[in-house]
């Protein structure tokens, strides 16, 4: 069962996202929470303390906690969010092609990047994501059969995320991300509309379901004019 500071935490997040709860607006007070959630003050300042982390809200001593502006981040590499999402977010043309759907074993890399053994099934899926007519991005994801047991091209094409939250009820958590430039592959070259480009920013993603199972391995590889790295930071 989700922790209680993380479903007022997703529930409060939601509505910012979905401009319910507008920038620059106050947030209820701790007391009002409690009271609201019936709940412990711990528990609501676990949830603000989150919110605040992930760049949601801002704290103002003696005065409480105000909604920052999330349009300002529009690509945040430290949250999760599925293509599907963050086109419609930003209003763009947007279409998805399946290139590759199998289930295979692993090989020495994917072992190595999933804590797998030789004997577990991957699914292997290849998309290349287009936006206002462009190919852009090429994502090469990789799933650990135990926790996802089927995958169709239509899913893959629509999004995977939405049937693995919906259907299959995964609660997907957190992701390590790393980000590198590197030489551009012929592989790279084919699938997308590369132009003149000798470089491609490769993201790669470790993701987490929420006790703590690394399910999924990615790597996103994206033509480097159209790349924007956009972070919330803090000073602790």
């Amino acid at each position: 069962m989700e922790s209680k500071y993380l479903t007022i935490y997703n529930e409060i997040s939601n509505k910012i996202e979905n401009n319910k709860i507008q920038s620059g607006e106050k947030l209820s007070s701790e007391n009002e929470m409690m009271k609201e959630y019936n709940v412990s003050r711990d528990t609501i300042r676990k949830a603000l303390n989150l919110l605040e982390s992930n760049g949601y809200i801002q704290k103002v001593k003696g005065k409480g906690s105000f909604v920052i502006d999330i349009n300002k981040f529009d690509f945040p590499v430290s949250g999760l969010t599925s293509f599907k999402e963050l086109s419609t977010k930003m209003g763009v043309e947007s279409n998805t092609l399946v290139k590759e759907l199998k289930l295979m074993k692993p090989d020495n890399f994917l072992m190595k990047q999933l804590n797998l053994s030789k004997n577990d099934d991957v699914w292997k899926v290849i998309r290349v994501r287009e936006i206002n007519n462009k190919k852009i991005i090429l994502d090469k994801d990789f799933f650990n059969k135990k926790y996802v047991p089927l995958l169709t091209k239509d899913i893959c094409k629509n999004s995977i995320y939405e049937y693995l939250e919906n259907e299959l009820g995964l609660k997907i958590s957190f992701a390590k991300k790393e980000i590198t430039v590197q030489q551009a592959t012929e592989e790279d070259k084919s699938y997308l509309d590369f132009e003149n480009y000798n470089m491609i920013v490769v993201v790669k993603n470790y993701i987490y379901l929420d006790d703590m199972s690394l399910f999924q391995y990615t790597e996103s590889r994206h033509r480097p004019d159209r790349f924007k790295f956009v972070e919330f930071a803090r000073r602790k």
